[in-house]
């Protein structure tokens, strides 16, 4: 309260009845069940993750939010999550982020029909392959006669020997090599010799370690710092290699030389050792082996085989930008450089197999899985370790960042293979079939003392959508789904079409999406550009995506996007989103977009957002678990406040959140009490009639807010600090909500950046 008023929305005299999602959220409940689906996505709701995009939401999430928005708000949203009653056919929903479908698939099940749109062709192909892929018959039977015409030959490019014993070579481990600017002389660009370690060292400590002067492998203790080689009888530090922070040392004459300079001068992509081979023998044991000469003659020989056809492999610049600058430094100025020969003939194979099948619809689902292949077969790859799936990927970090040690796996692959043709069409392509056919959902169970997820079946409709070819069908019920590769900034809908968005918006300033997706668009293009019209361009960058580093753009792209939304959303309609950050100028973008497309935020939630050990949260200073569900209406369907609101209101509201979580017995990071502030600082200024108002209001609370937070996390006791007499009674009373809040979250010690020697839980 402020002067007697309530600070948030407040709706007009007969404006459209509020559903569940407005009123209430059951976020404490869902945070159980969207971690437990965040440790395995791609099994728990693979239709989304046959192939890679970034930052995938969860089905778990969506499904709550679909469901919120469907509801009146007299009804719970939880209860009604595993009813088999819902069918929303009446109701249209929109998302202009499509991304790879999440808000579609979810739309779908609970009998929505829907309309996704992505800006970026790689997103368009993939959720349009997956809604129209045939079934597991037709699939099969299209993978028999690819493995028929490519299989044997990919095979053949990685096979060697074990005393004597035909093996298939599973791994290659290799070694960025630069020249001594002093001495000349070769230096392998190791860390440490240690190569390869189970994932859980302290339990499993055996190790294997390449000795630096005969170049035999070693097996070795993970804690070890002495050894003697087996081959030349030499000791040397199994912990020890040339590399010290982002220099190198040589071994020859002793020189540091900085990496990134000896690179550039260099003039071109370094060059690669191969010094480990990990192989599968007959009886299903690995085994660990130095490279010999028949092994180096198989990788030449691929060489000079694939100077000699004509294979659809992409000879595609990379342009410069945010993300691809990171490779182009490295002097990868192609993008097939990212390759080395083998993985070329390999992959070329593979794809010229697939474009010789005639059934389109297999053949673009077989393309689309050889697409996601290329995450785990490049020269921007490394190992993860043993215990857990060895190949950990290019875009495990979310950027295209060079490995000075890759790995090069067995593209079409073995039982025993990590990110392969073969399993990854078992596991990902047959896996979402399966699930279209009958779709399920998690529930939170317990077995022997550990929570585990059981799945409920028949509380979804299949996922055997009509797709249309125009909006019409849609909107005439001739049709369930329309799924777009088009600027969502300038939508082919009519005005008032829509009853629902529901989206993600890209991120502010981290990922930019389209200049990684020319990875697989390059590639995808060969099979695509002259059937499909969003395969045409050169590249997925377009002026239009909403991705920009400066927040006044950003702000300038989303409110595009919005203003459309809010154009072709029915009046009473809701939209939400998801939205995350850490830097308030991102949420102040957010709100100035939100301003511009004349919506107002009715309720803002916090929920459960990506796997909490995933790479980039590991890497962050300040993790945040948590994003935010935005949820707006038409602002002329609210009645503005001109009151301001003030710190002792966004704390009170924050209080609210935390204390639900607390009572939940759920730990929150000091990321994510920021985040539910932001989120509340953005709720409680949207009313303001006036835009400036609201702009230096949020201002105002970002610097009032702040102080807290450090006290937070540095467990002061802020009302102790105070001097007396010093802060008006409202100021007092803000600092004693936050030591509550203070003791109703369990909040953790910021997290430190790992090491790169430092072990990762997979």
């Amino acid at each position: 309260m402020v002067d007697g008023q309530n600070v948030g929305t407040v709706f007009t005299e007969g404006a459209p009845e509020r559903k569940a999602l407005e009123v209430n959220f059951p976020f404490e409940n869902l945070h159980r069940l969207a971690e437990l689906e965040s440790w395995r996505k791609e099994v728990n709701r693979p239709i989304y993750h046959v192939h890679k995009w970034w930052a995938n939401r969860l089905g778990s999430v969506f499904r709550a939010i679909l469901l919120g928005a469907g509801l009146p708000e007299t009804k719970d949203a939880w209860p009604e999550f595993y009813s088999p009653k819902h069918h929303f056919g009446d109701m249209v929903v929109l998302d202009p982020f499509m991304g790879s479908g999440t808000t579609i698939g979810e739309a779908l099940k609970l009998g929505y029909r829907a309309v996704g749109v992505d800006i970026n062709p790689v997103a368009y192909f993939q959720v349009k392959t997956m809604l129209g892929a045939p079934g597991e018959e037709a699939l099969s039977r299209g993978f028999e006669r690819l493995e028929e015409r490519v299989g044997s030959k990919i095979q053949s490019l990685y096979r060697s020997k074990y005393k004597g014993q035909d093996a298939h070579l599973l791994y290659t481990f290799w070694v960025k090599v630069l020249p001594c600017p002093d001495c000349g002389n070769k230096t392998q660009l190791f860390a440490k010799r240690i190569f390869s370690s189970n994932a859980y060292p302290k339990n499993k400590p055996q190790s294997w370690a390449v000795c630096p002067f005969c170049g035999e492998v070693n097996e070795v203790l993970f804690t070890d710092s002495s050894a003697v080689c087996r081959g030349c009888h030499s000791d040397f530090d199994p912990q020890r290699g040339c590399i010290e922070g982002q220099s190198f040392r040589c071994p020859g004459c002793g020189g540091l030389h900085r990496t990134l300079d000896v690179v550039r001068r260099l003039g071109r992509v370094p060059q690669h050792e191969m010094y480990a081979l990990m192989l599968l023998l007959p009886n299903g044991k690995k085994v660990y082996k130095a490279p010999d000469e028949c092994d180096r003659e198989l990788f030449e020989s691929a060489k000079r085989e694939l100077a000699t056809l004509a294979l659809p492999i992409p000879n595609v610049e990379i342009p410069a930008g945010h993300n691809t600058n990171q490779a182009r430094s490295y002097n990868y100025l192609y993008w097939h450089e990212m390759f080395n020969e083998r993985q070329l003939l390999a992959l070329g194979t593979l794809f010229q197999g697939i474009l010789s099948e005639t059934d389109q619809k297999v053949r673009e689902a077989l393309l689309m899985l050889a697409s996601g292949v290329l995450e785990f077969n490049n020269m921007f790859c490394s190992f993860k370790g043993e215990g857990t799936g060895a190949v950990r990927h290019l875009f495990a970090h979310h950027i295209l960042k060079p490995e000075r040690t890759p790995l090069e796996a067995n593209p079409w692959g073995t039982d025993k293979s990590s990110g392969s043709f073969s399993t990854l069409f078992e596991r990902r392509l047959l896996a979402a079939v399966r699930y279209k056919r009958a779709p399920f959902e998690l529930r939170v169970a317990s077995a022997a003392g550990k929570i585990v997820g059981e799945k409920v079946f028949g509380v979804n409709r299949p996922l055997s959508p009509r797709i249309a070819s125009n909006f019409a069908e849609v909107a005439e019920r001739k049709a369930d789904v329309l799924v777009m590769a088009s600027d969502s900034g300038c939508l082919p809908l009519p005005d008032a079409s829509v009853d629902l968005v529901v989206t993600d918006p890209p991120y502010f300033d981290n990922v930019h999406y389209s200049e990684l997706a020319d990875f697989f668009f390059c590639w995808l293009q060969q099979g695509l550009a002259e059937t499909d019209p969003a395969f045409a361009p050169a590249s997925t960058r377009h002026g239009m995506e909403v991705q920009s580093k400066d927040a006044g753009s950003f702000s300038h792209l989303l409110g595009r996007v919005l203003s459309e939304c809010s154009r072709v959303l029915k009046a009473g309609g809701i939209v939400a989103f998801t939205f995350q950050h850490a830097r308030w100028e991102a949420w102040a973008a957010v709100l100035q977009a939100l301003r511009s497309a004349g919506l107002e935020v009715v309720a803002v939630h916090p929920v459960k957002a990506e796997m909490s050990v995933s790479m980039p949260k590991l890497q962050a200073r300040e993790p945040i678990n948590l994003d935010q569900i935005i949820v707006c209406r038409h602002r002329n369907d609210c009645q503005g406040r001109v009151a301001l609101p003030t710190g002792l209101d966004v704390a009170r509201d924050s209080q609210a959140v935390v204390s639900r979580y607390n009572k939940a017995g759920i730990k929150l990071s000091r990321g994510d009490i920021r985040a539910i502030l932001m989120g509340s600082c953005v709720k409680l200024t949207s009313p303001l009639t006036c835009e400036v108002k609201a702009r230096e209001a949020l201002d105002a609370l970002r610097n009032g807010l702040e102080k807290h937070l450090n006290a937070l996390d540095h467990g002061q006791d802020v009302v102790a600090q105070a001097m007396p007499g010093a802060k008006s009674n409202g100021q007092l009373a803000l600092d004693m909500v936050f030591e509550r809040m203070k003791q109703y979250s369990l909040v953790r010690p910021t997290r430190r950046r790992r090491t790169q020697s430092s072990p990762r839980r997979s």
